[in-house]
C-alpha cells in the first residue's frame, strides 16, 4: 500500500509527481531494468546526469542518452559530484552522478562525501561486476572480494540509502526507496549499485504509482507564544545560516519588525542584505569583527538562530558568541540545536524556518522592542587604491570583483577552499540569497573549480568560481564547460603556492615547509582545451579583464598573478588551531 502524506510545498510538487504510464499495473510496453530505473529518475525531477563512462555501466548511460535527462561527460568523476552539488542548489532538483565500476567509484567519493555533508540531492547510480563473475578476478571487480561493503554499498554514513540491486523484483523497493528520500525537506544522498548482468534484463513485475510528500515539520501556537515571551524579555540577536535561505523576505521583516540586530554564517551571505543598517557581520572563519564587538559591547540575551548548525567554521565554538541566556535555535534537523553548544541553554525548536518566522511575526507585527541606533555597522572593507606595479594584491581584485561581478551582474558567485575563500567570506557583501555559495563543511579543495561547471549550467547563466592555484590544478572541468558551452568563469588567484598553508603554518610558529607550486600559465591552459582567457599581472588591468571575462559566450579564465605577501583574514581560524594544541610556540 502506498504511503502518502499531505503535500503542503507547491514547490516539491512537480519534483514528486512519480505517476506515470509506465508504472501502470499492465504496461503496454517491455522494459530493461536500465530504461526502468532512468524512468524512475526522470519522474522525481532529474534533469542532469553527470559521470564517466564504462562498459560495466553502458546501458544506464545510453538509457541516461535516451531518456529527455540531459547527460554531462566529465573527466573525473569526483568533478561530475561536486557539479551535481551545485546543479542541485542552483536547480532544487534531484541530480544524478554515474560512473563505472571500481575506481570509478572510488573516484567519486570524495564528491558525494562533500554532497551529503552540504545538504545536497544527489543519486549515485554505480554498477557491480555480475554475478557469475564475482570472485574470479574480473576486471575492475566490483564486488564484496574486493570492496567493502559497509560504508559503500550500505544506508550510512556516507550515503542516507544505498543497496545492490541484483534483480528486477527489487524495482519497487527501490523506488518507493528513492522517493520517499527525495521527499525528504533536507538532503538525501542514494547510491544505487547495479549489477551489469541485469541492466539489459526485462522488468517482470509492475510498479505501483508512488506520490511522496512531506508536510514541513510546523510549531504549535504554544510554542510560539514561548518564543516571543522569550525573545521579548531583552534585547535579541538573529544568527542567519544557509538553511534558512528560503526564508529571507520574512528574516528581514521579522528584523525590521523588531529591531534585532542580524548575523550570518559565512554560507549564510546575503539571505539577510550585508547594506542593511541591522547588519552587523558574518561569523566565524574570515568573519567581521563587528560581530565580536557587537556580542561583547552590548550583549543581547538571546539569540535566535535560523538554520545553522553553529559549527567549527560558523562559530568556533567561541564563547563571546553565547548570549547571556543562551539559544532559541529553529532547525528541521531535531539533532542539530544544542549540538555546536552542549552546555548553554537552548530552547529547541523543530521546523521549517520559513514557517516558523511567518508564525512568529504575528506576534511581533509592527513593534520595534529594542534600538537600532547603537548597533555597530557591519565592518566593511577598506578600500586599497590600485597601484601601478607589481603583483596583485587579493583585497584589490576583491573590491574590483564586487564592482564589476557582485554590483554589476547577477551572477553566482562561488569561492574554493584556502585563501580564496576567506577573501570572498570577508570582503565581498552581497544584498540577495542564492547568488554566493561556499563549503565550510567538508570543504574539498576541487569543490567549486569543477562545481562552478553544474551551478553555471543550471543556473542557465554566468557563474563565477574563485578559485586558487592549487585547487585549479588538482581539478578542473574546464574541456567539459567547452564541450558543452557552460558559461563558467573562473578567477585564479595564481601566486605560485599553497597560501593559506604557507600562511597558516608561519602564524602557527611552523617555518621551512613546502608549498610553493610552479607557476603556471591558465591562459594557456583553458585556450589549450578550447576556452577563453586574459592574464592579469598588475592592479590596472584587473577592470578590463573582468569586463571581457563577463562579456564573453565561453567558458573563460582570468589568470590573476597575485602578491603572496599579503596575509588573508584566517586569523580567527589560526586562533581556533592554536587552542586545539597545532602550534610550535
Amino acid at each position: 500500500m502506498d504511503v502518502e502524506f499531505q503535500d503542503t510545498q507547491a514547490n516539491t510538487t512537480e519534483q514528486l509527481n512519480l505517476n506515470t504510464q509506465l508504472f501502470d499495473s499492465k504496461p503496454s510496453v517491455t522494459f530493461s531494468v536500465a530504461e526502468a530505473v532512468v524512468k524512475i529518475l526522470r519522474d522525481m525531477g532529474v534533469q542532469y546526469a553527470f559521470g564517466v563512462s564504462g562498459g560495466a555501466i553502458a546501458p544506464v548511460w545510453a538509457a541516461l542518452h535516451q531518456s529527455p535527462i540531459q547527460v554531462l561527460h566529465f573527466r573525473h568523476e569526483a568533478g561530475a559530484a561536486f557539479a551535481a552539488i551545485e546543479a542541485h542548489f542552483a536547480s532544487d532538483r534531484p541530480v544524478v552522478v554515474f560512473t563505472t565500476t571500481g575506481p570509478g567509484i572510488t573516484n567519486a567519493l570524495t564528491g558525494l562525501f562533500a554532497a551529503r555533508w552540504e545538504g545536497a540531492k544527489v543519486i549515485f547510480l554505480s554498477p557491480s561486476t555480475s554475478a557469475p563473475q564475482r570472485g574470479r578476478w574480473a576486471f575492475q571487480e566490483t564486488s564484496s572480494h574486493t570492496m567493502p561493503s559497509v560504508g559503500l554499498f550500505t544506508s550510512e554514513p556516507v550515503f542516507h540509502y544505498a543497496t545492490t540491486l541484483e534483480s528486477s523484483d527489487e524495482l519497487s523497493k527501490v523506488h518507493r526507496r528513492l522517493a520517499l528520500g527525495i521527499a525528504r525537506p533536507n538532503g538525501f544522498v542514494a547510491h544505487l549499485n547495479i549489477s551489469t548482468n541485469i541492466q539489459t534484463s526485462s522488468v517482470k513485475t509492475s510498479l505501483p504509482r508512488v506520490a511522496f510528500s512531506f508536510a514541513p515539520a510546523a510549531v504549535n501556537e504554544e510554542t510560539i507564544a514561548e518564543c516571543t515571551r522569550l525573545l521579548s524579555e531583552g534585547p535579541f540577536a538573529i544568527w542567519v545560516g544557509f538553511g534558512a535561505r528560503g526564508a529571507a523576505a520574512e528574516i528581514r521583516q521579522l528584523a525590521e519588525a523588531t529591531g534585532a540586530a542580524v548575523m550570518c554564517s559565512p554560507r549564510g551571505k546575503g539571505i539577510f542584505p550585508e547594506n542593511h543598517p541591522q547588519f552587523v557581520g558574518v561569523t566565524g572563519f574570515a568573519g567581521h569583527t563587528s560581530v565580536l564587538t557587537y556580542m561583547q559591547k552590548q550583549g543581547p540575551l538571546r539569540v535566535l538562530v535560523l538554520g545553522t548548525r553553529l559549527s567549527e567554521w560558523t562559530s568556533f565554538w567561541n564563547s563571546t558568541m553565547i548570549p547571556k541566556r543562551g539559544f532559541v535555535h529553529v532547525d528541521i534537523d531535531p539533532e542539530v540545536p544544542g549540538t555546536a553548544y552542549p552546555s548553554v541553554e537552548t530552547f529547541a525548536i523543530q521546523s521549517d524556518v520559513g514557517m516558523f518566522v511567518k508564525a512568529l511575526l504575528k506576534y511581533f507585527p509592527q513593534h520595534q522592542n529594542q534600538s537600532t541606533e547603537l548597533l555597530p555597522p557591519c565592518s566593511k572593507p577598506v578600500i586599497i587604491n590600485p597601484r601601478a606595479e607589481g603583483p596583485v594584491r587579493p583585497e584589490v581584485l576583491m573590491d574590483a570583483i564586487q564592482r564589476q561581478i557582485v554590483e554589476g551582474s547577477n551572477a553566482v558567485v562561488m569561492a574554493e577552499g584556502g585563501n580564496s575563500l576567506a577573501w570572498a567570506i570577508n570582503r565581498l557583501q552581497f544584498t540577495k540569497p542564492g547568488r554566493f555559495r561556499v563549503s565550510t563543511r567538508f570543504a574539498s579543495m576541487g569543490h567549486f573549480v569543477t562545481g562552478v561547471v553544474g551551478g553555471a549550467l543550471a543556473h542557465n547563466g554566468k557563474t563565477v568560481a574563485i578559485v586558487g592555484d592549487g585547487a585549479m590544478l588538482m581539478n578542473n572541468e574546464i574541456s567539459t564547460a567547452v564541450r558543452y558551452q557552460i558559461a563558467a568563469v573562473w578567477i585564479v588567484l595564481n601566486d605560485g603556492r599553497y597560501s593559506m598553508c604557507d600562511q597558516g603554518m608561519t602564524l602557527l610558529g611552523f617555518q621551512g615547509v613546502d608549498v610553493e607550486i610552479p607557476q603556471a600559465d591558465f591562459v594557456k591552459i583553458a585556450c589549450g582545451m578550447g576556452a577563453d582567457g586574459i592574464r592579469v599581472e598588475t592592479e590596472p588591468e584587473i577592470q578590463a579583464a573582468l569586463e571581457k571575462a563577463m562579456a564573453s559566450r565561453c567558458p573563460y579564465v582570468v589568470d590573476v598573478v597575485i602578491d603572496p605577501s599579503r596575509i588573508a583574514p584566517i586569523k580567527s581560524h589560526i586562533h581556533n588551531l592554536i587552542s586545539q594544541g597545532a602550534t610550535n610556540y
